[in-house]
This record gives structure tokens, C-alpha cells and sequence, in this order.
């Protein structure tokens, strides 16, 4: 898939890559290792700015679903940076979804959609993934949502 093809499916879904953000601890965003690239855990950025808060306490299910969104727009965002375009990618293999959630909210699965959903927007088939969804007390800056990810990438 070209740049172009993926930044037109963003723009039709209202969509567009951020930046890539810096790590915030040791750690590198990508690291490209037997045909996979490994992306670190992308924490939940909304119109540019960490999103924080717990689901089933201050965050609506609506706006959890958001903020895994954001992490995949990170997500791609970094992964353009690493391989130089998105014509390496050849499919997205696995996405984890760590949900900041109190002990009594089961809907991690439809929060994490929000970036499952967002990979199949823009890479179709390709873009079918496992995935895990869980929920954890904390994340890293109070964000609700962070996701990683795992992507099959051709040769450079």
C-alpha cells in the first residue's frame, strides 16, 4: 500500500498521521526483526494531546474507543517513520490492547476496536489481526489506552 493510498483512507475516515511521538523512557518505537517490525506500546493521543482518565470512571466507552483510535494513528505513525513509507507493510499481524480500567468494566474488546478497526479501514485485509484486549489499574501518564503491535514488512 503507498502513502498516498493510506493517507486518502484517513482522510476519508476525517483522519490524519500525527507526528510520530518520542519514547518516554529506554526504549526505541520500532525495532524491525525477522520480517516483523515490533511497535512499543503507543499510549492514547486525541486531537494532539495525551488522553487520559480510567474507563468506567471519568471515560465513556465512546470516548475509550477514541483513544485506541489514536494509539493505531500512532501506531502508523511510526511505523512510516521506521520503514520510510508503508509500502513494506505486508499485513498487521498482532495488536495489544491495554485498557486503564476499574475492576468491574469488561468492554476492553470494544475499546481496543477502536484501533482494530482502524487497521482494517486502511490495510483491508491486510489489515486482519489477533489481538489481545486487556484491562490493567494504570498506564504509563494516566493515559486510558495504550497498543502495541506487530507487522509483517517486506524487504527493504
Amino acid at each position: 500500500m503507498t502513502d498516498a493510498e493510506v493517507e486518502a483512507k484517513l482522510a476519508a475516515l476525517g483522519l490524519a498521521l500525527p507526528a510520530p511521538a518520542a519514547p518516554v523512557a529506554a526504549y526505541v518505537p520500532v525495532v524491525i526483526a525477522g520480517g516483523l517490525a515490533h511497535v512499543s506500546g503507543q499510549v492514547s493521543f486525541v486531537d494532539g494531546a495525551l488522553f487520559k482518565g480510567r474507563l468506567g470512571e471519568d471515560v465513556t466507552l465512546e470516548d475509550g474507543v477514541r483513544a485506541a483510535q489514536g494509539c493505531g494513528l500512532m501506531i502508523l505513525a511510526q511505523l512510516k517513520a521506521a520503514l520510510g513509507s508503508f509500502d513494506r507493510v505486508e499485513r498487521i499481524v498482532k495488536l495489544g490492547g491495554f485498557v486503564n480500567s476499574t475492576g468491574d468494566f469488561t468492554d476492553q474488546p470494544k475499546v481496543v476496536n477502536g484501533a482494530s478497526e482502524l487497521m482494517v479501514a486502511v490495510f483491508g485485509d491486510g489489515g486482519k489481526h489477533a489481538r489481545s484486549a486487556v484491562g490493567v489499574p494504570a498506564l504509563p501518564l494516566g493515559v486510558a489506552v495504550e497498543v502495541d503491535a506487530i507487522v509483517a514488512v517486506r524487504p527493504a
